[in-house]
């Protein structure tokens, strides 16, 4: 069943940023939820959501910001500058200061999912239920593997800030997902969306190499609450490892193969992912009364 949330689009003008969000809202959807709602690296949050919001049920409120370097959020000076995790989440702070969400459910995908993990550990009473979908940094059992894999991304963005974008686009996407079988057409769009903003893309991806060489991932895993964690079935084996693994000793992570998908798992499987999160509050929910 599709719901129908109104949308707005607004902007933020931040000392060195012009933030543009979009705010879902459905009043016919009961108890007044909140969500927010991060993408991932190099496309906008509009391209990453608006399909699998179309079948949430259960949040009459969703937030979707365009993180910095990506969407319609640019610089008052129109150029791509370097960008952190640290500075994404602060970002993300001010929103939600200046909009008054004290409280909200918090759903992340990919370089997202640092950005929803590293704010929860900093907030831990702002933010409730939680969702991330091949959250970076989370995707090898071995931390020296996860740090080599950033090497490839590494290349990827030096191609990126080069004369050769889809050269760098196809690496990421070859070190991304490597058994990926999706069709022509829509590999096209989705490199044509990467390509959008090379630049923004390629500091994207070297925020995360940095946040990956001065975080600590066991402590920011230990400070998550009540997570719901989706990997596409066509992934890694060692990612599902490792959520596995996750989900055996932590009472509090929940795992879910989408079968059939890759990385590009939120475009590929949208209704089936909202089924599973709405359903997935309900759980959380019944677990809190």
């Amino acid at each position: 069943m599709h719901h129908p949330f109104k949308v707005e689009t607004h902007r933020l003008n931040l000392p060195d940023q012009q933030l543009v969000y979009r705010l879902y809202r459905n009043p016919d959807i009961a108890g007044g939820r909140r969500l927010v709602l991060l993408h991932g690296a190099g496309v906008a949050g509009v391209d990453t959501w608006h399909m699998l919001i179309a079948s949430l049920d259960q949040w009459s409120e969703i937030l979707v910001p365009d993180q910095r370097g990506m969407g319609e959020t640019r610089s008052p000076d129109g150029r791509e500058h370097p960008f952190s995790a640290v500075e994404l989440v602060a970002d993300l702070n001010t929103l939600l200061d200046q909009l008054g969400w004290w409280q909200f459910d918090l759903g992340g995908y990919s370089m997202g999912g640092l950005v929803a993990m590293l704010f929860k550990q900093q907030h831990p009473d702002r933010v409730q239920k939680q969702f991330l979908l091949e959250s970076a940094i989370l995707d090898r059992p071995d931390w020296h593997g996860t740090v080599e894999l950033r090497k490839r991304y590494s290349q990827a963005a030096e191609h990126l800030r080069g004369s050769d974008a889809e050269r760098g686009i196809y690496q990421f996407l070859d070190a991304i997902s490597p058994a990926r079988n999706i069709k022509p057409e829509s590999e096209k769009l989705m490199v044509s969306r990467l390509a959008a903003r090379a630049q923004g893309f390629a500091n994207a991806l070297d925020a995360v190499t940095r946040a990956i060489n001065s975080l600590d991932r066991e402590s920011m895993v230990a400070a998550q609450g009540d997570v719901s964690s989706f990997i596409g079935g066509r992934s890694v084996e060692p990612m599902h490892q490792y959520h596995r693994g996750l989900a055996e000793r932590l009472p509090n992570w929940h795992y879910f193969l989408v079968a059939g998908t890759d990385h590009s798992l939120p475009f590929q499987k949208p209704r089936q992912i909202a089924r599973t999160m709405n359903a997935e509050l309900q759980r959380y929910l019944g677990t809190c009364s």
